[in-house]
């Protein structure tokens, strides 16, 4: 029994060194292999035609061993880095009020477009906020420690409101609407209205509160940590 338990634990904490730097990896790798499977294969086709017309009909012979070294072979990093590059040049363009204005006229198009318009947005708005900061700072203002779903137990909330008007005229009180995001997808949760008096801020990011939700809490911002745990700025310990 002893060496079982000896065995167990030799396998579990070699599982937590060896989990994070394997499921790096294989993330990395998926995404090569989808931008490889969906978008540098035609770019690498695009190189053999280009090719092949460059150089006469003589080449139209050694088709063949052109799509395995471009298409199949190492020659298919030279499409992965097109696809790459090409994403620096909109992402630069983008930066511009040329680009802007020509992005504005193409989103336009899209949204007044049947079936396109009805997905388009809500696709738009998850990798906005995925890949943009600025998309986190408009949807939510600060984070906050709110007594929920009952008295004595603490939920982490993201403000992205300050309250319905005439639940604050009737209640003569200052409100928060406040998402209570679940672990780990934070873009689901439950959207609670609580006086401004019963929640406490913390001094914590956006993305520090995105991080800490997705881990469960395991990823806990330092500045944040009393013994392991997050403490809410303004809770004091027992102890204290």
């Amino acid at each position: 029994m002893r060496t079982t338990g000896r065995f167990r634990g030799y396998f579990l904490r070699g599982l937590a060194v060896l989990l994070p730097t394997i499921l790096t990896i294989w993330i990395f790798f998926w995404g090569y292999k989808f931008i490889q499977e969906n978008i540098s294969v035609y770019i690498s086709r695009g190189i053999v035609w280009l090719v092949m017309f460059l150089q006469g009909e003589q080449q139209f012979l050694a088709k063949e061993d052109m799509v395995k070294f471009w298409v199949y072979g190492w020659g298919s990093i030279a499409g992965f880095l097109i696809a790459l590059i090409a994403v620096c040049i909109v992402g630069a363009m983008l930066a511009s009020v040329v680009g802007r204005t020509l992005w504005r006229m193409i989103e336009k198009f899209i949204m007044n477009t049947p079936f396109l318009r009805q997905v388009y947005p809500y696709v738009k708005q998850i990798t906005d906020f995925l890949l943009t900061q600025e998309e986190q700072k408009k949807l939510f203002s600060r984070v906050v420690a709110v007594e929920y779903p009952r008295q004595g137990i603490w939920s982490m909330g993201l403000v992205t409101g300050s309250g319905l008007k005439k639940v604050t005229e009737n209640v003569k009180k200052e409100f928060l609407t406040i998402l209570i995001p679940t672990s780990p997808t934070p873009f689901t949760g439950f959207v609670i209205m609580v006086p401004k008096e019963q929640t406490i801020e913390l001094d914590i990011t956006i993305e520090e509160a995105i991080r800490f939700i997705v881990s469960a809490g395991v990823i806990a911002p330092q500045n944040d940590k009393v013994g392991g745990f997050l403490q809410p700025a303004g809770l004091k310990s027992k102890e204290e």
